[in-house]
């Protein structure tokens, strides 16, 4: 299928809001240093949970970025979405108010929302009756109002709505706020992913579900994707937002480039409502419909960031699919998970994982899959064990597949004028 010509996108800013770095330079040296942000839980007492570890955010001030009023009105996610925001906005040089701002966007992907408030106020409703509920309950907890209060901060009236397509809700961001400039309805978009669901009932429901690692006495070693001995994720929280930006409007205003946006395919596995599709087709087709789309072979892929989230079927799954698209150039990608010290972001994932795979461009340097001690014969590919790779980055992909059989793939390439 011929790929028409659209406007070129790239990146100019970029915000980052993790459990190894609340900011992107730290998050950076954190994961080329292979440094492990998973710990017990220290939010609420999981004791009585299988699985009793995560990768929390740890010191996150909301004071540095939103007023006490503000503080008050918004959940974690939220807060974590505008902290990466103002962030990338910071970092794309876009001081003031745009001159239009319709064609400044916002698509910001979560998977769940405040599960926290829910919690919360159901146990109000139970103890105390409906009227002691708060009138902020709906509009604080819902997942549309992360992008909604980082355009309101902002002022940017363009495109903005919320993609929840649970662990690919951050790349589906991005590729939406990616489309939406290549066809000329915006012209500078903030794309990405945020996350805030650490809590009883979420972790205790993804343990009923056994999808979480129970190494609960080696934290650090718990996310060990494409490991033999992986025996689930571990929940995460942050988020990560992208200023992507049509060129010719980068170029006017003397923007730094960090890279370009090239390419995003999407698909449905239409298979099961956890497990992916055996064959990997889904996840397969998204990467080659990301390839088509960028005009790139998979030999011209340097690096490809891997969902990877350290459990049975998702780690041999991806394999499999990825040596369905690269074919011969299989062997040779260089393929890692992040995911393996930072955990699994669920709807953050993707925002994250697009800023490191542009920041693998810029620097020439692959982080590590950490905790790769012993080889699966069903995960065969080169995973970065344990140490970042230096090495020339042209091109990254990066896989996000989420539960429901959703598949996002995006692809980055060193910016050539």
């Amino acid at each position: 299928m011929a790929v028409p010509d659209f406007r070129r996108v790239v990146v100019t800013g970029l915000g980052a809001v993790t459990p190894v770095g609340n900011d992107v330079p730290a998050m950076w040296r954190s994961l080329l240093a292979g440094t492990s942000g998973v710990g017990p839980i220290s939010c609420f007492d999981a004791g009585a949970l299988e699985s009793r570890i995560a990768a929390e955010v740890k010191g996150f001030d909301p004071a540095q970025y939103l007023s006490p009023k503000e503080i008050k009105r918004s959940e974690r996610f939220v807060q974590f979405a505008i902290a990466a925001g103002k962030q990338a906005v910071a970092d794309a040089g876009l001081t003031g108010a745009p001159a239009d701002p319709f064609r400044f966007g916002v698509v910001i992907g979560t998977g769940i929302g405040s599960m926290h408030l829910i919690e919360q106020q159901h146990s109000t409703l139970v103890a105390k009756g409906p009227k002691r509920l708060s009138p902020f309950m709906i509009p604080m907890l819902i997942c549309n109002m992360a992008p909604g209060q980082v355009a309101m901060d902002l002022g940017w009236k363009g495109p903005n709505f919320c993609t929840t397509s649970a662990c690919a809700s951050g790349a589906h961001g991005l590729g939406e706020a990616f489309r939406i400039i290549q066809r000329g309805l915006a012209d500078v978009m903030l794309g990405g992913g945020t996350e805030s669901c650490i809590t009883p009932l979420t972790v205790g429901g993804f343990c009923a579900l056994m999808a979480l690692s129970r190494r609960n006495d080696e934290p650090a070693k718990a996310s060990r994707p494409f490991d033999k001995e992986r025996d689930g994720f571990v929940i995460g929280e942050g988020a990560g937002v992208l200023v992507l930006e049509e060129l010719e409007h980068a170029k006017r205003r003397g923007a730094r480039i960090y890279a370009e946006m090239a390419g995003y395919g999407a698909t449905a596995d239409a298979f099961h409502m956890t497990a992916p599709d055996p064959e990997g087709a889904g996840a397969a087709k998204a990467m080659a419909m990301a390839l088509e789309d960028a005009r790139m072979r998979p030999d011209q892929v340097s690096y490809l960031n891997a969902h990877g989230t350290s459990t049975d079927l998702n780690d041999k799954i991806e394999t499999l699919a990825i040596k369905a698209t690269f074919k011969d150039a299989a062997k040779r990608v260089a393929v890692s998970s992040t995911k393996s010290m930072m955990g699994h972001l669920i709807g953050g994932a993707g925002g994250v994982e697009g800023v490191i795979s542009v920041l693998a461009i810029r620097d020439g340097v692959m982080p590590p899959t950490i905790n790769y001690e012993h080889p699966d014969p069903a995960c065969d590919l080169d995973y970065i064990p344990n140490e970042a790779r230096k090495a020339p980055v042209e091109a990254v992909v990066s896989n996000s597949l989420g539960f429901g059989g959703h598949n996002a793939t995006v692809v980055f390439r060193k910016f050539s004028g």
